[in-house]
């Protein structure tokens, strides 16, 4: 999270994040980093009272990126390597995994034995016991990782969608208080994207069994947020 004089942002994972944060350390002052994707849950008390602010993105383009991300790196994540049955399982077969594990006990204890026990502040950041309330809740991974990061109450954060970054985000810091500077408003309107992967358009990952099962799972992010496949 990146904690400034007059707001908060939160940063899910792979959803614009990285860029945002880095606008944010260059151009406003004050801006200083706390831990890597770090929940509100763990925002310090002194903190509280500061607008919330953060990013959401379709579910459906998320588990393209991450999978995209992950089967590109020399040393893929524990979690990617358990969700794949170490890089064995396609597309269709990791990310059905990951829209499972919150029932699949067999398949979500032997991630959580390959998570770490705690905080590292590096990659996802997400130790077995972030993870372990997944159990039984009905939701998608990325469903569960936006309740995660950002609390069962998320309409106390103010957020952006990733799809119109570059648009939303300025008014969204104004929102805050924040003055958005030439310099800070340039940066989001031209500056190259960060931690991006090479894949084709989501829709083409999908056959229709898998697309359906992200629209259930992670019917929270959906509905509030209006997306569609």
């Amino acid at each position: 999270m990146i904690v400034t004089p007059r707001f908060v942002f939160l940063h899910l994972h792979k959803s614009g994040g990285t860029f945002v944060n880095a606008g944010l350390m260059q151009h406003i002052a004050g801006a200083r980093q706390l831990g890597y994707h770090l929940p509100r849950s763990m925002l310090p008390a002194q903190y509280a009272a500061l607008p919330l602010l953060g990013l959401v993105r379709n579910p459906w383009s998320y588990y393209v990126s991450w999978y995209s991300f992950q089967r590109s790196r020399p040393r893929p994540n524990a979690l990617f390597q358990a969700l794949s049955n170490g890089g064995a399982l396609d597309f269709a077969g990791t990310i059905r995994n990951m829209l499972n594990l919150e029932r699949d006990t067999a398949l979500l204890d032997r991630v959580l034995a390959a998570l770490p026990a705690a905080y590292i502040n590096q990659g996802l950041n997400l130790p077995s016991v972030a993870l372990a309330p997944i159990r039984g809740s009905g939701l998608g991974f990325y469903s569960f990782l936006y309740r995660y990061l950002y609390g069962p109450d998320v309409t106390a954060v103010r957020l952006a969608r990733m799809e119109q970054l570059r648009a939303e985000v300025p008014p969204l810091l104004e929102s805050a208080g924040e003055p958005v500077t030439s310099a800070l408003r340039d940066y989001m309107s031209t500056a190259p994207a960060l931690n991006t992967s090479e894949h084709a358009p989501h829709r083409q990952l999908y056959d229709a069994e898998l697309a359906q099962l992200v629209a259930e799972r992670d019917r929270l992010v959906i509905e509030r947020h209006g997306y569609s496949f």
